[in-house]
């Protein structure tokens, strides 16, 4: 016999993602590890690498699964770090579209929406301001980059093309 669904209890719809840690400070490896297990509710395993092109930096790539919206939680304990690049992806889902968090130290916390093929999604309004807002083909061309995250592409760029070949663990909490 099937159980009835209990109408009182909202289904949650879940997701996936990927955190990418693309350099951290060693001392740091265990504070994030802590910092996204209190997020995620369960202990990500781990494994950290050196980063290529910082000495004494690590590196790592762990995915995730949870209710939609979780990226934002996992970004907002991270960037309480210090000294940290890091990306973290929230794939779409029913009724959601994905999310895409860039963080650097000088740029700050990126986010911007993601299609299902990785793409950055640029809503119709924000597009419609910025065309309202410019001037000059100039100030359009920057309005344009920087909705599109070009800044960030362009520091974490060096650290992703690093970390290639790095196989990425996919965790999978299951009931």
């Amino acid at each position: 016999m099937a159980t009835p669904i209990d109408s009182t209890r909202p289904l949650r719809a879940t997701t996936r993602g990927v955190v990418y840690v693309h350099d951290a400070a060693k001392a740091f490896c265990k504070p994030i590890e802590w910092a996204l297990a209190d997020v995620l509710g369960y202990e990500p395993v781990m494994d950290w690498t050196p980063q290529p092109i910082a000495p004494a930096r690590m590196r790592t790539e762990v995915s995730w699964t949870g209710p939609i919206g979780l990226a934002a939680h996992l970004v907002v304990a991270l960037k309480q770090l210090p000294d940290l690049r890091f990306e973290v992806t929230e794939e779409p889902a029913a009724g959601s579209e994905g999310e895409r968090y860039a963080f650097t130290p000088d740029l700050g916390v990126y986010r911007a929406h993601m299609g299902s093929h990785g793409d950055v999604l640029v809503h119709e309004q924000r597009l419609r301001t910025l065309l309202e807002e410019t001037t000059d083909i100039t100030a359009l061309r920057n309005g344009i980059a920087l909705l599109l995250g070009r800044a960030w592409d362009a520091e974490l760029e060096p650290f992703r093309v690093a970390g290639e070949g790095t196989p990425v663990r996919w965790l999978h909490r299951v009931g």
